[in-house]
């Protein structure tokens, strides 16, 4: 098809209250009406009071039974009740991970770190090293920056299974994060992790 060779200029006026177009030609009269009113129709939409508000960013009845279990789970951990403790952070787990989509992802993150550290720590008081390890590395893997006590407790439960050379590359990376982080003041325990790690080292 060849391109037009003419530029017809149309007579449009916008009024600049209603956004309705309107022309001096009398040809154009039917296709203004239309699109007019199609206008206003999507104008209706948008401020249609039957469309609901938007969901709260956060639940917070959620927020409180999540606080209440790990708390819950503190207070067994004190006790040495460890598998009840064990129970109690994984009920606040589910919890946290069945937030619907539009809360806010660094609250559930920021959450799911410290129940999963929580946790960790439990199994870590039963000497269950991998599922410890495993805890850890996910509640690291959801806050890599301002979490010591996550990157120690998995190095512990690597060097508890004789894993030293991952148990010293993952303090060594922990420690790297963390002194540019907000707990940089609190790397005593990682710091003699590593030094311990790293005189089992050498003499191996």
């Amino acid at each position: 098809m060849e391109a037009p060779s003419t530029y017809t200029h149309l007579p449009l006026t916008l009024d600049p209250a209603t956004k309705a177009l309107t022309s001096t030609d009398p040809s154009l009269e039917a296709s203004l009406t239309d699109l007019n009113k199609l206008h206003r129709l999507f104008i209706s939409l948008d401020t249609s009071p039957q469309v609901p508000p938007p969901p709260m960013p956060v639940n917070p009845k959620r927020s409180v039974q999540i606080t209440k279990l790990r708390e819950s789970g503190n207070a067994s951990y004190k006790k040495g009740s460890y598998p009840e403790a064990s129970q109690l952070y994984t009920l606040a787990i589910r919890m946290a991970s069945d937030r619907p989509a539009w809360e806010a992802s660094g609250l559930v993150r920021e959450e799911l770190s410290a129940l999963y550290g929580n946790r960790a720590q439990a199994a870590m008081a039963q000497q269950l090293w991998p599922e410890a390890s495993v805890d850890a590395e996910v509640s690291v893997e959801m806050k890599r920056v301002g979490n010591v006590k996550g990157w120690f407790r998995r190095g512990v439960c690597l060097k508890e299974m004789g894993r030293w050379e991952e148990a010293g590359e993952w303090v060594r990376q922990g420690l790297e994060f963390e002194k540019a982080g907000p707990e940089k003041a609190n790397l005593a325990e990682l710091e003699g992790l590593a030094k311990e790690i790293e005189g089992r080292k050498g003499r191996s």
